[in-house]
């Protein structure tokens, strides 16, 4: 769980930015969207594949 504690002077809007960076360095946000709805086996299967393949690519070039 993410928290961050606001400071004596600090406004809404600069704690507000300090906690949606404090999220995005967890990674949340991606695991959020990978939940929001429901997978199909097909569609899971595809995504699979094209990481594979991305991961792949990256290797053969590193090189």
């Amino acid at each position: 769980m993410t928290q961050i504690i606001p400071g004596e002077n600090e406004g809404i809007e600069s704690a507000l930015r300090r906690f949606k960076r404090e999220v995005s360095k967890a990674g949340i946000f991606p695991d959020i969207r990978k939940h929001r709805h429901f997978e199909t086996p097909i569609e899971k299967r595809k995504r699979k594949a094209i990481a594979k393949h991305k991961q792949r690519r990256r290797r053969s070039t590193s090189y």
